[in-house]
């Protein structure tokens, strides 16, 4: 809690608060909250336990959930589920313009895929799609013994903060996307191999790639400049 720090008027959501175990604590903390939950036994049980003035709860799927309306400079949290942690994490970043950030717990190594460095073994396509628009930091390890039943890996809890003004301008976000899917979808293949459909040898040499890199080397800089380059 100390890490999110909420204030009285701060506008939080909950993703998957299950039994409640974060959702008291944040009613301690702050005059309202929304919380998104799928499972409707569990969704039912928390509308009882707290009161609808207080709390304003969404039986929903958060994969499919608009949070863009639920307000400006949201504040979400949760402890996401380890099977879909990161498409909700690309589903979540849809809403840059209007999160003030994202405080999650997932699994360790998927937070140091999150944070990681070119030329680096986690380094890979949710690093940079997710670097591109936010700026993340590990705040802590949270290890399996913390947990009943203990899970069989270790966590650790993510601050995700949106870059705004500092967000390098994309010509056309979609062709980034891909640019980025399929430098990383064979990770020994080079860029003139993975990149054939998408970008010449002449094209890559135009920005200063050289077409025998792997996508692993290029920073998050180099994929914006040859995305804005083909576009």
């Amino acid at each position: 809690m100390s890490a999110l720090d909420p204030r009285a008027d701060d506008n939080v959501v909950e993703i998957g608060p299950g039994l409640g175990a974060l959702t008291g604590p944040l009613l301690e903390r702050v005059k309202r909250l929304t919380v998104i939950e799928i499972d409707r036994d569990l969704a039912a049980r928390m509308a009882a336990e707290h009161p609808a003035e207080r709390l304003t709860l969404y039986i929903a799927d958060a994969l499919e959930f608009d949070f863009g309306s639920l307000g400006s400079e949201l504040r979400v949290v949760g402890n996401l589920p380890y099977n879909i942690s990161s498409p909700l994490l690309f589903h979540l970043a849809q809403y840059d313009a209007t999160v003030r950030d994202i405080t999650v717990m997932l699994q360790k190594e998927v937070v140091e895929r999150m944070a990681a460095a070119p030329a680096t073994r986690e380094y890979g396509r949710l690093s940079v799609m997710l670097q591109a628009r936010f700026r993340i930091e590990r705040l802590f390890r949270v290890s399996a013994g913390a947990f009943r039943p203990a899970p069989k890996v270790d966590s650790a809890v993510v601050r995700l903060t949106p870059l705004r003004e500092a967000r390098p301008s994309l010509a056309d976000e979609a062709l980034f996307a891909r640019i980025v899917t399929a430098a990383f979808g064979q990770r020994r293949k080079t860029l003139r191999n993975a990149l054939k459909m998408l970008a010449s040898e002449a094209d890559l040499e135009r920005v200063g790639i050289a077409p025998g890199a792997r996508g692993e080397t290029l920073s998050v800089a180099d994929f914006v400049r040859l995305a804005n380059a083909l576009a």
